[in-house]
């Protein structure tokens, strides 16, 4: 059978090939001839077990340093680590000895590394590159981590990078692998990812040990991993696991900080110890290779920043190979050679083998029975929020500056925010798992990024909506979250900008921090518009570091916000005197709107049902707290709960009050509960008027530790709804994945956690279906966090942690985060959606799931700016108050994932599939898009489809054919020829290069 599948493989590999591989988009070219990627590898020995050694060094983009501390190497007795001599000196040794290999990832740092070194340094760099002895692998800015991050910023990361990348160094310059070595866990869209940007492989450490030790034991620690549920073959790659480590084999780490002999092969020196080293050596690799498939097995060598000395490693590696390879002489059947990921999989493909599916993901990751890695998918709450509005005002600055025209002299302000974006989604940033100092210091980045592209912002609303030399300036309130902003609290007139970065016109209900008083807003064509003003919260008024004057917010209805566009509204206080609320009495219970009600306990002030389409289902919801163990990390038995480990005492989580105290709203716009839970929880649940689901803004913190007590705190939803122990969770906001208590669907599980085993990484939400009632719920979040479905009718989400104790895993900081003195306080949203499975006509509850999670990853953004000197009448006469970007919506279904400047005069131009196969009857079918008919401040002249990462053309892409132990194989993805009638299927992406002309077409205003 073995004999007919790798039969298949060479007949589907000469019917598949396609032109070979070539350069695509480089901005430069090579000097010279180049022979790298798989070209470059040397050659293997038939009949041998061949070594693959591979020096690298891990460097993290922040962890327990700064990014500049780790580049520059201060703040050494923190950690020995400067990875300004790790480049250096692994260029000087690899330019000593041809046959040696060393790889690099982290192109956050080799950017660095190129903007500060003479063309001499640069071109020794680039003449190693073609040579193929340097290796550019994985490509991204940072070794992003796969639980917390979204996709759209995961594939902006790689995008940014590797054009650097593709634009310095051309064809030799591009990754053919992913490298994941230590991420806590692995996702599946990440696999995709990497399929869809024309890799062939990834290769990661990390895995649960359960997992692992079944894979070795039966020869699988290397699989084909099906990226996508949704895009078949092509989203097929290999996949290698390490065990559990990165790092060389004991007694063979040659590194200077090692503190370990290097090879002394002078038998006249005392320390001689070439025998001892190859013999030890030969026992290990003989071990390694009687679990691997193929006559292959790969060596790490190298470590957390290795080769700061790389003399020290590669003087010992040429002495290993030289010797171990001479005992062939003696009957050894070990080949050893300086190998790179690359050349390793190219070897292990060559073999022709037939290899185990995997069609799930890595989580939860456990590296031990108590030591479950599902803290961090919680961890610092509030710098996961503040990542998720850099990726929202990332596009909007990206899609402005496009559409806008905007001027070259803009492009380092937009690389700042791309910059910063990148570092964030290294995974030791988005996770919370860096030292508090390196937490402040990537905020402080993002920050800077933000006005960054505040200035980009500004420029283009002034080009776009400015007539004449007339301009106001337009600003972010970063800190509407809690209910502070100058400008609308300061000003007696200002105008509020609401831009649109979704791909269909849509309302957006908006909120605006005010002092008392009463205002008037109007639209552009003087329509006054319905308000009401809401109180603030009596818990915001406490929250840490607040200036505010505000004690209520003007809430008003932006209708119909043009797609890629904006609606001005001009606001001035005003003695009129209004009714803009009603504030019902306390033995009210209950808020809702036409389509939904939403039922309170009579007397402790929680939700205890919710009335859809006249249907009446029981529904709780409270908040609850885990304590943290607080061990001695002394052993995996007391193992502590921190900043990367969740472990709770006990499976049963407490409640934090039973009763709420509660004020409700109720006005023409919005009904609101204002719930206290108790002095550190407090809640305001809303129904908007025009909404088909419920929000819950809660606000959590300072979280007492005056009992000695770390906590971990959930928001709790509870119903009738019996999903047998199965949910669903997102795939990094993308694909669902189906989950099941106390279960993996690739080996037979113990249990040893009962909660933190059966947590997942939420990043946009997680649902739980009753087959019988024909009933599902959604609960869609604000930013990365662990949740779960432990029992029936039950989903919990974490929203907060305080401990005490660290949990020994490197971070060495117990996770005790403070703001202005005092515990942090995070406050964020859930939006909770329940309804019919199916539905046969308009949209399917799936699909308005996935319509609010698009609208809150890519919110609506408000603008304000100070109109105290510009009357209405003016600021009609001189400024556009409305304006779109497109021609013509987008389907329901598609989205324009990124607009962005490219090159000269081209963008680059992604668009997604928003649904999955069967999650609507009509909207999961094909959808198709006429490009040249799409935009409006300019036509399109030519188009070009390219992978995903934007640096090679999508012709020339030719990936490795791999075959499963069914006979299938994977696929490379193929050009459809239909430009300029593009169509997508279900969860397609795909990215263009656009030629455009500014001249051939004008605003389109409305």
């Amino acid at each position: 059978m073995r004999r007919i599948l790798q039969v298949i493989k060479m007949l589907l590999i000469c019917i598949l090939a396609l032109p070979a591989f070539t350069v695509a988009l480089p901005v430069r070219s090579t000097a010279g001839d180049s022979t790298c990627g798989y070209s470059a590898c040397h050659a293997t020995k038939p009949g041998y077990i061949n070594v693959h050694i591979i020096p690298h060094s891990h460097d993290d983009v922040g962890w327990l340093k700064t990014v500049d501390q780790y580049y520059y190497g201060l703040k050494q007795d923190v950690q020995v680590a400067k990875v300004k001599d790790i480049i250096d000196t692994a260029l000087d040794e690899l330019k000593k000895n041809s046959d040696r290999r060393f790889i690099y990832v982290e192109t956050a740092f080799l950017w660095k590394w190129w903007l500060q070194n003479d063309e001499d340094r640069r071109q020794l760099m680039t003449d190693l590159i073609n040579s193929g002895q340097l290796e550019i692998i994985g490509g991204a800015w940072s070794m992003n981590d796969e639980a917390a991050s979204n996709y759209q910023s995961i594939i902006d990361q790689f995008t940014f990078a590797l054009r650097k990348l593709n634009d310095t160094f051309g064809a030799c310059g591009r990754p053919h692998v992913g490298w994941q070595i230590d991420p806590f866990g692995h996702s599946r869209e990440m696999a995709s990812i990497f399929a869809q940007l024309g890799y062939d492989g990834v290769f990661f450490a990390r895995s649960d040990y359960q997992d692992r030790q079944r894979r070795y034991q039966t020869r699988n620690s290397e699989m084909i991993w099906q990226g996508s549920a949704n895009l078949g073959t092509s989203s097929r790659l290999f996949a290698a696991t390490f065990n559990n480590s990165y790092y060389p084999p004991s007694g063979f780490c040659f590194d200077s900080n090692c503190a370990q002999l290097p090879i002394i092969d002078d038998p006249q020196n005392p320390l001689y110890n070439v025998d001892t080293k190859v013999s030890e050596f030969i026992a290990y690799i003989q071990e390694q290779a009687f679990y691997m498939k193929t006559d292959h097995v790969l060596v790490t060598m190298g470590g957390d920043f290795h080769y700061q000395e790389a003399a020290s490693w590669f003087v010992s590696l040429d002495k290993l190979i030289k010797y171990v390879n001479e005992q062939q002489a003696q009957g050894s059947t070990l080949h050893v050679l300086y190998s790179t990921p690359s050349c390793y999989l190219k070897a292990v493909n060559d073999a022709n083998e037939v290899w185990e599916l995997k069609e799930d993901d890595f989580f939860p990751y456990a590296s031990d029975s108590h030591e479950y890695w599902t803290g961090y998918f919680t961890s610092r709450p509030t710098s996961k929020y503040f990542e998720r509005k850099g990726n929202n005002f990332l596009q909007i600055c990206k899609q402005l500056y496009a559409l806008a025209d905007v001027e070259d002299t803009y492009s380092e302000d937009l690389q700042k925010l791309q910059e910063i974006m990148g570092v964030y989604q290294h995974h030791d940033a988005i996770t919370g798992t860096e030292k508090q100092n390196v937490c402040d210091d990537y905020n402080l980045m993002l920050y800077d990024g933000f006005q960054h592209c505040g200035k980009i912002i500004d420029r283009a609303l002034n080009k776009i909506s400015a007539r004449g030399d007339s301009t106001l300036s337009f600003s972010s309130c970063l800190l509407s979250n809690i209910s502070q902003c100058d400008i609308s609290e300061t000003s007696l007139n200002f105008v509020v900008t609401v831009y649109n970065p979704l791909s269909q016109a849509t309302s957006y209900y908006v909120r605006i921090p005010v002092q008392d008083g009463t205002y008037s807003v109007k639209d552009g064509n003087g329509n006054e518009q319905i308000i009401q003003l809401v109180p603030i919260p009596d818990a915001i008024y406490k929250v840490p570091g607040r200036d505010s004057n505000a004690t209520q917010e003007i809430v008003f209805q932006a209708t119909d916000v043009p797609a890629l566009g904006y609606r001005s509204y001009y606001v001035s206080s005003t003695r009129q005197e209004r009714s803009y609320l009603n504030t019902v009495s306390e033995n009210a219970t209950s808020i809702g709107n036409n389509y939904l009600q939403v039922i309170l306990h009579e007397t402790q002030g929680t939700v205890k049902s919710v009335i859809i389409n006249g249907t009446e289902l029981p529904l709780s919801q409270n908040f609850y707290y885990y304590e943290g163990w607080a061990g001695t990390n002394a052993g995996t038995d007391d193992r502590s709960s921190g900043a990367y480990i969740f472990r709770p005492i006990g499976s049963e989580a407490t409640v934090v009050s039973g009763i709420a105290t509660v004020k409700i709203y109720k006005g023409d716009l919005v009904e609101e509960v204002h719930q206290t839970l108790s002095d550190w929880i407090s809640q305001v649940i809303r129904v908007y008027k025009t909404e088909k689901h419920i929000e819950f803004e809660w606000l959590v913190g300072p979280v007492p530790t005056e009992d000695m007590k770390g906590k971990e705190i959930i928001s709790r939803f509870n119903t009738n709804l019996v999903n047998n122990e199965t949910f669903y969770t997102d795939s990094n906001g993308r694909e669902m994945i189906k989950r099941r208590v106390n279960y993996r669907s690739t080996w037979d599980y113990v249990v040893e956690e009962p909660v933190s085993g059966n947590y997942y990484p939420i990043t946009s939400k997680i649902v739980i279906k009753d087959e019988n009632k024909g009933l599902e719920m959604a609960i869609l979040n604000d930013r990365a966090q662990g949740g779960s479905s432990l029992r029936n009718g039950e989903i919990e989400l974490m929203v907060h942690r305080r401990l005490l104790r660290d949990d020994g895993m490197g971070v060495a900081e117990a996770l005790q985060e403070e703001a202005f003195g005092k515990g942090l306080v995070a406050r964020g949203k859930h939006w909770l959606l329940v309804g019919n499975i199916t539905r046969s006509d308009g949209c399917s509850l799936a699909c308005q799931e996935r319509k609010v999670a698009e609208k809150k990853l890519l919110s609506p953004w408000v603008l304000l700016s100070n109109a105290d000197n510009t009357p209405f009448t003016e600021w009609t006469n001189s400024h556009e108050t409305q304006f779109s970007g497109l021609r013509q919506e987008l389907p329901q279904n598609v989205k324009i994932l990124t607009l962005e400047p490219w090159k000269d005069t081209s963008l680059l131009l992604r668009l997604e599939h928003m649904l999955e196969k069967e999650e609507d009857t009509n909207l999961s079918q094909p959808a198709t898009i006429n490009l040249e008919a799409l935009f409006a401040p300019f036509s399109i002249s030519s188009i070009r489809e390219t992978t995903l990462g934007g640096n090679q053309w999508l012709e020339d892409n030719t990936r490795l054919i791999w075959i499963d132990e069914e006979g299938t194989a994977s696929t490379t993805r193929q050009s459809k020829g239909d430009i300029p009638n593009v169509t997508l299927e279900p969860m397609e992406i795909r990215t263009f290069v656009i030629e455009i002309d500014r001249q051939k077409a004008s605003h389109t205003q409305l």
